[in-house]
């Protein structure tokens, strides 16, 4: 039993309990706990401004207003303006910033993995009330077919990739490791955080078939019951329970008829054990905020991974521009060539033979350029569907996609230590800030595993009280055939007390109810909490080895990719000479050929090797592109070289345009067509 001042001060606790409920509803907030470490601060890692999802509605000034549901707008499946502001003619016009533009206003990829931004909100929101995380989807979204995404052991070229939408959160572990105990599911159970009122009015009557003097034929009840229940950060829950109820009836033996009751308890209940302290209560709050960093961060891997697909798409165009341009070249000069040869034949200065031979290297180069047409056609349709939210416009279905940007290959290149891109790697990779982020994420859930390994034992301290009242019953047994001696009450002998003092006896200590007590709970054996505790262990070190083992994957794709820019960049080269041996060769075999040295043949021969050597050109610059491309992806930093702002993605509106490196505008195109020149682009509303 607790002292006097202690007694004391639990009822003065209990009055204002009592008084305040409903205000404590609606106003009671809980102290913020410290915020969770950062894994690293990195760009990576640093989250976006904050949603509307984060903050709950307030009662104020609308106090339905948290009961009431939110509405989630359509998704809007038109296309920006930007588009038309590259149409001409019919025509897209499209430089390589215009297409990273498009893509982070369109691309349905990065509108699929925007949503979970919001998402990862409502989760903060969630778990701020006390409740158990959902997780937050951490997949990179690959629907859009074409251009290939780079890494080990992946072929340059164009593929559709798989959709992935894993669920992360709750369960994802660095590099793919699935930790079941990551999510904080496994712990001491938590109180809400947010006020709970329970109330019950109910209204009774019921009647009797009487076989005994000691009842009457009917009994009419109302009673009204409150609580008030609310956890803490702490561990400590807090309750409060209100009772009322009304009694009238005809039993003769009732002296009391309306019988008034009230009752009331204030209780303080506090973990000692299990479920002390922050750690174990919080832990839900600090892994729903560590989730809302690592949807950040799997954002920015998102819009690395479709920028990425991007260029190589649009490399994957040039090349395919150009390829055909190199076909239409050699089928207009074997078509002229097999022209010459007709009327050399005709003249007799030739063998029939020879304009048979020219005809079907018109018919090969005539099949090349098809496959070269078609190609480019399914090109510009794989473009024009990353870049837009739907094709069904048919003025864009229909239009050309015109390449403004073309390839620039330096003839000497300064090399990088392969040492600091490996170390800007670490520290930039998207898939390392995660497993960090991860990691801590497990390390909050430990924490809570070991307190669920400890036996509960509560401090719990309680005030309370009872009142009593009513007016004396008119179905008294006083006078009456049933009467027995010394059980009657004489009419006006008991005083009406009414409601108003039946509720002061609770706190006027008329029938105090208070005290204090400890409550023990031990689980003799405690397997259960044994194992998930022990597992708890061995998932954060086998997230630590795969962090590990991601951190030499990076190492590895930063040397293997800087090997391949260096490789391609000597292909270039020795394709240009290539080039100029193979056209070299052709204008001193059409020499020889006006001379009679020659045959028609050979001219042909010829020019089909200049033709393959300018493809190979082409081909070269294409894959140095790419692999420029993937080196800046290797080392995590693709985003920054090419100037994209990640909260211009979030919202789906570019306000500052992209800046491309390692690329040129192309000088064979007017000077006034769009794409050609990058001015400064207002906002685009979507």
């Amino acid at each position: 039993m607790p002292t006097a001042p202690i007694a004391s001060f639990i009822r003065s606790a209990a009055i204002a309990s009592l008084s305040g409920v409903l205000t404590l509803a609606c106003l009671a907030q809980e102290p913020q706990p410290p915020a969770a470490p950062s894994a690293q601060n990195t760009p990576e890692a640093r989250p976006l401004p904050a949603l509307n999802y984060v903050k709950p509605t307030s009662h104020f000034p609308n106090p339905v207003g948290p009961y009431i549901s939110k509405h989630v707008a359509d998704p809007n499946l038109a296309n920006t303006a930007r588009i038309d502001q590259l149409m001409r003619d019919g025509k897209l016009y499209l430089s390589l910033n215009d297409a990273i533009a498009l893509a982070l206003e369109n691309n349905l990829d990065i509108a699929i993995a925007r949503y979970n931004l919001n998402i990862a909100d409502t989760d903060v929101l969630r778990a701020k009330a006390g409740a158990q995380i959902l997780g937050v989807n951490l997949g990179v979204v690959q629907n859009t077919p074409g251009g290939g995404v780079g890494g080990i052991g992946t072929q340059v070229g164009t593929g559709t990739g798989g959709t992935t939408l894993g669920a992360g959160g709750a369960g994802a572990g660095a590099g793919g490791i699935v930790g079941s105990t990551a999510g904080g599911l496994f712990g001491p159970p938590i109180t809400s955080f947010d006020p709970i009122i329970t109330g019950t009015l109910q209204s009774d009557h019921q009647r009797f078939e009487c076989t005994s003097v000691f009842c009457g034929n009917f009994q009419n009840t109302f009673s009204g019951n409150f609580a008030y229940q609310q956890g803490f950060h702490w561990g400590t829950n807090l309750s409060v329970g209100f009772n009322n109820s009304r009694i009238t009836g005809s039993n003769p033996f009732s002296t009391l008829s309306p019988a008034l009751t009230s009752g009331f308890q204030f209780k303080l209940t506090q973990h000692l054990l299990q479920g002390f302290g922050f750690p174990a209560n919080t832990r839900f709050i600090r892994i729903a905020k560590n989730n809302r960093e690592l949807s950040d961060v799997a954002f920015r891997l998102q819009i690395l991974t479709t920028v990425d697909q991007i260029e190589n798409m649009y490399w994957d165009l040039v090349y395919a521009y150009e390829n055909q341009r190199v076909k239409e070249e050699s089928l207009a000069f074997s078509q002229k060539t097999l022209s010459d040869t007709q009327k050399q034949v005709e003249i007799g200065s030739l063998a029939p033979i020879e304009a048979v031979r020219a005809q079907s290297t018109v018919a090969a180069d005539q099949q090349a350029l098809t496959v070269a047409k078609t190609n480019l056609q399914l090109q510009q349709l794989v473009m024009k569907n990353a870049l837009s939210r739907t094709l069904h416009d048919p003025v864009l279905a229909k239009a050309d996609v015109i390449p403004t940007s073309t390839m620039e290959v330096p003839e000497n290149e300064q090399i990088q230590p392969t040492e600091d891109l490996v170390n800007e790697a670490l520290h930039h990779r998207a898939e390392l800030v995660e497993g960090r982020i991860q990691l801590n994420s497990q390390e909050q859930s430990n924490k809570a595993l070991r307190s669920a390994l400890k036996p509960t034992l509560d401090l719990f301290a309680y005030y309370g009280g009872s009142g009593a009242g009513g007016s004396q019953s008119d179905y008294s047994a006083c006078g009456s055939t049933s009467s027995i001696p010394g059980l009657c009450t004489p009419a006006g002998s008991v005083r009406s007390i009414g409601y108003g003092s039946t509720l002061n006896q609770l706190v006027n200590s008329t029938a105090p109810d208070k005290g204090a007590g400890l409550q023990l709970n031990i689980p003799l054996r405690n397997r259960a909490a044994q194992a998930i505790q022990v597992r708890g262990e061995f998932e954060f070190r086998q997230a630590q080895m795969a962090l590990q083992q991601t951190e030499n994957r990076v190492s590895i794709e930063v040397r293997q990719a800087q090997f391949a820019v260096e490789q391609n960049q000597a292909s270039v080269a020795s394709a240009r000479a290539a080039v100029d041996y193979a056209r070299q060769s052709l204008e001193a075999e059409q020499k020889k050929y006006q001379f009679g040295t020659s045959t028609t043949t050979a001219v042909l021969q010829t020019r089909s090797a200049l033709a393959t050597a300018e493809s190979t050109l082409m081909s070269a610059m294409a894959a140095y592109e790419k692999a420029r491309v993937e080196l800046d992806r290797a080392v995590g930093n693709l985003l920054d070289h090419a100037g994209i702002s990640i909260d211009d993605a979030a919202r789906g509106q570019v306000t500052r345009m992209p800046n491309a490196p390692y690329v040129a505008p192309r000088k064979d195109l007017p000077a006034d067509q769009p794409g050609t020149q990058t001015p400064p682009q207002q906002p685009q509303q979507q």
